[in-house]
């Protein structure tokens, strides 16, 4: 048997590793200096392996750490992101914030981590590929995006509009089932705050 205190050292470890809340200071910063390709490699391809790991000790997670965790990273991850222009800071606390939901998801249910996963994946490739193909830097560069090649700008709404937990998108299921099953486990005050938490994200996605 692991003792608690060796599972909260490597836990917190690998918190620092995903970039979450209150060890993301990093994170924002290594995104925005990056190239699309890299930042794209760092906020998806990266956090597979340290997820693995939690994923192979979640019988030992420390479950109270890591929902507050969870929370703080929505939390932080849509407030901070409100005063960006640049679209790699918005996506990387955009990744702040998906990774508290998914640190969430994964103290709640790991078939339900593994499909917040999944999705999470599938929208930042996405939408990374969409600003790598159109060299999209700034919000203001999305506006002239629009009149050069509206069918990928309108896949980069839409995959915002995911992204944020918009229904009927994709993006809002895995946010769903997380509330849901926060409900069903009497985390009341917890998914109040965690569903309050996604609406500056959906402000600044918008």
């Amino acid at each position: 048997t692991t003792s608690p205190a060796i599972t909260t050292t490597i836990t917190l470890a690998i918190m620092l590793k995903l970039g979450l809340a209150p060890m993301h200071a990093w994170y924002p910063e290594v995104i925005q200096g990056s190239t699309i390709n890299n930042a794209l490699i760092m906020s998806t391809w990266q956090k597979l392996a340290p997820l693995a790991l939690l994923y192979m000790m979640y019988p030992n997670l420390p479950k109270t750490i890591m929902l507050m965790m969870g929370l703080l990273s929505a939390l932080l991850g849509g407030w901070i992101g409100l005063n960006q222009t640049q679209t790699r800071k918005i996506m990387a606390f955009s990744s702040i914030a998906h990774m508290g939901w998914l640190i969430i998801a994964l103290s709640l249910n790991q078939n339900l981590a593994l499909m917040t996963l999944m999705i999470y994946i599938i929208m930042t490739t996405t939408m990374f590929m969409a600003l790598h193909t159109t060299t999209t830097k700034t919000l203001l560069d999305m506006g002239t995006t629009w009149t050069n090649s509206p069918p990928l700008m309108a896949l980069m709404i839409l995959t915002l509009m995911s992204l944020g937990g918009l229904p009927p998108m994709t993006g809002f299921t895995p946010k769903w089932l997380i509330i849901n099953e926060l409900c069903t486990m009497k985390f009341m005050t917890l998914s109040t705050l965690l569903a309050l938490a996604s609406l500056p994200s959906l402000y600044f996605y918008l």
